[in-house]
Formats: C-alpha cells, structure tokens, sequence
C-alpha cells in the first residue's frame, strides 16, 4: 500500500492510499479511524476522490467520529471503572 495524496482539513488527518486497484480514503480523528475503499475503476483518477471527499461528507464524517468516541468513552466508563 502507498500514499498518493493528502486532502487537507483543519480538523481529520486525510490520507489516500492505493493498492490492489483500489483507493483506501483513510480519515483519522485523535484515537478513532474510518477507511472507506473504492476501486480505481469506479473512482477513475485521484482528482475524483477529492471531489468525493467534498464538504457534506466530511461533515458527516465528523458526526461519525463523534458517535464513535462517545461509544468507546461509554465502553471505558462502563468496563473499566469502580
């Protein structure tokens, strides 16, 4: 797997990576991490990829990230304290 390409944002770390035909758009947030795959037949060409990454996905990225770190706070929380 290698890096072609960066998608700036001022809060998701996004990294675009290629292998086996296909795209991985990996987003981090702190802790939490979401991978979504395309193949390079559906996506045609990088550029494409930033097209899809456009402001109302990432929003909802960022809803997602919040549910997951409220859901693994909850698992800490629940599991590991007295």
């Amino acid at each position: 797997m290698r890096v072609v390409g960066r998608i700036p944002h001022p809060s998701i770390t996004i990294t675009i990576f290629e292998y086996n035909e296909k795209y991985t758009l990996k987003l981090e947030a702190g802790p939490m991490e979401q991978s979504y795959k395309i193949t390079t037949d559906q996506a045609g060409n990088l550029q494409n990829l930033h097209k899809i990454a456009d402001s109302q996905f990432l929003n909802e990225c960022l809803k997602h990230f919040n549910a997951m770190y409220l859901s693994w706070k909850e698992a800490i929380e629940r599991n590991l304290t007295d």
